[in-house]
């Protein structure tokens, strides 16, 4: 009997988020060990599907690196990166839209569709979803000291967002699941930083929280201590210390774009932790680190 009031008392705390959240429309970046845990990916489709049952709107965006790696290794070509961004030529580009856009989306589609929801994948050409245009890097030679410009194949960034196809969806029930391709001005196919259109998506909605999902408790300070709650300020100088690196980096770009284009509040959490969205997003105490302006 105890335990079973015990589940009464975690309805309970849940119902205020329920009545606060509904009808919003939550970002979720969905990446790392939860994609490729087994256990973790039926959890993660189960948080979704029950999310959009109380009348949350979720818009799934979702990686696959370690995929496109693997894909290019059994195809004898081998992965290269610049600064954390992954060279993408022609040749390498074919084969980022069809494991992106093919394998790993339509998986998640149907671990979604099989947990009872309702998705359908997408990538950010359809419906012009996601407008791109070249990724410019630089670097500071170590020679002469000045600026130059390193070309990294078809790597792009968001330009714009066009979100019809979302809102269409929305009102049909969907769930979208993004993969993050892009299109340029003239039609050319661009690989994006999935945090990055993870902010894009989320700033262009207005939604209500970017949740990223990450192989770590969140953002850790130099003694690999949570840091529960972090501004603007206080990330740049961890980044400056070097405590905010690798990966983290275009994460947190992703939370400012996406808090200064209007999104509420943005989300860092473990998705190694079982059920970590509805821990996140129905519990007083919450899980990872948040981010504000």
């Amino acid at each position: 009997m105890q335990k079973l009031i015990e589940k009464a008392k975690t309805l309970i705390e849940a119902m205020p988020y329920i009545q606060t959240f509904r009808g919003k429309t939550f970002v979720i970046k969905y990446g790392g060990n939860a994609m490729i845990d087994e256990g973790l990916k039926q959890g993660f489709a189960q948080d979704v599907v029950l999310m959009r049952y109380i009348g949350i709107n979720p818009v799934i965006v979702h990686g696959g690196g370690p995929q496109i790696g693997k894909t290019m290794e059994r195809m004898g070509k081998k992965p290269t990166f610049v600064s954390g961004q992954r060279v993408t030529d022609e040749e390498t580009m074919d084969i980022v839209e069809m494991v992106l856009g093919g394998k790993v989306n339509k998986e998640i589609v149907n671990l979604i569709n099989q947990a009872g929801g309702k998705a359908v994948g997408l990538t950010g050409k359809d419906g012009g979803l996601l407008q791109a245009r070249k990724l410019k890097m630089t670097k500071q030679s170590e020679e002469t000291g000045e600026t130059e410009i390193i070309d990294i194949g078809l790597v792009g960034e968001v330009n714009e967002v066009r979100p019809g196809a979302l809102h269409a969806l929305d009102q049909g029930g969907f769930i979208p699941v993004i993969a993050p391709v892009g299109v340029g001005a003239a039609g050319e196919t661009y690989n994006i930083n999935a945090d990055l259109v993870a902010g894009a998506i989320a700033g262009a909605l207005k939604a209500e929280k970017l949740i990223l999902l990450t192989d770590q408790a969140g953002i850790l300070d130099k003694d690999k201590n949570l840091i529960p709650t972090l501004d603007k300020k206080k990330v740049e100088t961890l980044i400056k210390a070097g405590t905010i690196a690798g990966g983290m980096l275009p994460k947190t770009k992703s939370c400012f774009e996406a808090l200064d284009a209007g999104c509420v509040k943005v989300h860092i959490i473990d998705g190694r932790v079982p059920h970590a969205l509805l821990l996140e997003i129905f519990t007083k105490e919450g899980i990872g680190t948040e981010i504000m302006l």
